[in-house]
């Protein structure tokens, strides 16, 4: 399946704020007491030519990997260290299927290198608005992350 396929089947459209394609597939009708939605889903798609930048979310966000090619998650913690992650199908190399970003934490998302597509979808409880999106100013997060600056630097588009 190309990628051209898998948009056009899943009805996917370019996620302006943050990059890659999306399609919101769920939203409870329950609110909050804030009027926010109790969950919301999404499927969403990388391709070589887009990654998501790096920010943070006032809730748990839930990634689960679908189909194509391996996806690197870094995450930047408050306490100045940092991960990657990989989601893919290959769980014997330590790719993980579904991962739990924490509340709070920088994360930002790209193919790994190399691949042509991948499809992923994640869920969120309560559920995402736009407002929850908090998009990362490179610099202050390059002095508080020196071991990652590479990684800042292309999940920011400098």
């Amino acid at each position: 399946m190309t990628v051209e396929e898998v948009i056009k089947h899943f009805e996917l459209q370019p996620l302006t704020m943050e990059g890659g394609y999306f399609r919101q597939n769920y939203r409870s009708s329950e609110v909050t007491p804030e009027r926010k939605p109790m969950g919301t889903a999404i499927y969403y798609l990388l391709t070589p030519d887009t990654f998501s930048r790096l920010h943070k979310l006032p809730t748990d966000e839930v990634y689960h990997f679908y189909l194509g090619d391996p996806v690197e998650l870094l995450l930047l913690y408050p306490d100045g260290t940092g991960k990657k992650v990989i989601l893919g199908k290959e769980i014997e190399k330590g790719m993980e299927v579904q991962f739990a970003v924490p509340a709070g934490i920088w994360q930002g998302s790209r193919l790994a290198f190399g691949g042509n597509w991948a499809l992923l979808g994640t869920t969120m409880a309560p559920g995402f608005t736009d407002e929850d999106f908090i998009p990362a100013r490179p610099e202050a997060l390059k002095e508080k992350y020196p071991r990652f600056i590479s990684e800042i630097e292309n999940l920011t588009g400098l």
